[in-house]
């Protein structure tokens, strides 16, 4: 019999009502109890490092999470996250680079109502997720929801209170699991062995995301420079990047100021879907081959924030990080040409 190993993190399905709004207050121990469907299909070990609401999840507590799956790798065939479902997405992603090429499958859920909720969505969560990771066929990190597989690096949460809450963004689901079986598209067979699992212990956490809106003055980059390492900039459309703010400053000279100066810029669309092409307009296409600006191509901006500080995690030495960047993980990025 197989041996999963249940990590508890918080979130809504661990939460109860105290009178001040829903936090965090069931064990992990409790959380499985609630489902004892469960019993019998694997050996289930518990642990809880942590029982926070996601919002308050912090790339500190990646790692954390990350400690925990390595402590038990070699004694368990899968493990099951218990997870908020607000910054679940960011953490699989980081889990995808901190963890890579796993031939045992780490999988990742919540739920959008609480376990003692009479209507909850997080007891079938929990029994599809550990049938999931039970499967001969799983590997890698995965988010399992709504009857869902996706792959960790392409999730998104679209849906604020629906039970399908999180969607595959520029790439198909990797199964879908009706009931007890687990239907999968093809595109994902067995773990091939080609590599070795590989850990990874240290991340950058300087990153910033920076939206553009019509009239965003470029000099918010200077006052972002002490504080952080790389901006993630979600330009208009397929790559859009206006000549001037609204006080006249050049978007041009501020961007090639902050690369220039050692740091880096991940240009993305904030756009949902279909992704980044710097080289359709010529707003977008100054960008395109200027030293330390990396293309998010059709990258969720959750993964370009794991990916862009797991790789300045791993050097500082731009030439390295540009190729870390562009290394594809976990189905994470399909290059735009």
């Amino acid at each position: 019999m197989k041996r999963i190993l249940l990590i508890a993190t918080g979130g809504t399905i661990a939460s109860t009502e105290d009178g001040n709004g829903l936090s965090p207050a069931l064990t992990g121990e409790e959380l499985a109890q609630s489902v004892p469907e469960i019993s019998g299909l694997c050996k289930l070990d518990v642990v809880q490092p942590m029982n926070i609401d996601s919002t308050n999840m912090r790339p500190s507590d990646w790692m954390r999470i990350r400690d925990v799956v390595v402590k038990g790798y070699a004694d368990h065939d899968g493990f099951v996250i218990l997870h908020g479902t607000d910054t679940m997405s960011y953490t699989a992603a980081a889990l995808s680079y901190l963890i890579q090429d796993s031939p045992k499958p780490i999988v990742l859920t919540g739920s959008q109502k609480p376990m003692g909720n009479p209507f909850t969505d997080a007891k079938l969560n929990l029994y599809q997720s550990l049938l999931y990771a039970l499967d001969e066929n799983s590997h890698d990190v995965s988010i399992v929801f709504g009857g869902v597989a996706i792959a960790g690096t392409r999730a998104r949460k679209q849906r604020t209170m629906s039970f399908n809450a999180f969607i595959s963004v520029n790439y198909p689901p990797i199964a879908y699991i009706r009931n007890d079986r687990i239907v999968r598209n093809g595109l994902h067979g067995t773990h091939q062995g080609e590599n070795p699992v590989r850990f990874y212990d240290s991340i950058d956490p300087r990153v910033f995301v920076l939206k553009l809106t019509p009239g965003v003055n470029p000099g918010i980059l200077d006052a972002l420079a002490d504080s952080y390492d790389a901006v993630i900039l979600e330009t208009f459309g397929i790559g859009g990047i206006p000549e001037f703010g609204e006080s006249g400053e050049s978007f041009q000279e501020a961007i090639f100021r902050w690369v220039d100066s050692g740091r880096t810029v991940v240009m993305t669309t904030q756009v949902p879907e279909e992704g980044l092409d710097l080289g359709v307009y010529e707003v977008g296409r100054a960008y395109a081959d200027h030293p330390g600006i990396l293309r998010g191509d059709d990258m969720t901006t959750e993964t370009l924030v794991a990916k862009t500080m797991w790789a300045l995690g791993q050097s500082r030495d731009a030439a390295e990080i540009q190729r870390l960047f562009y290394s594809q993980v976990n189905h994470d990025r399909i290059p735009m040409v």
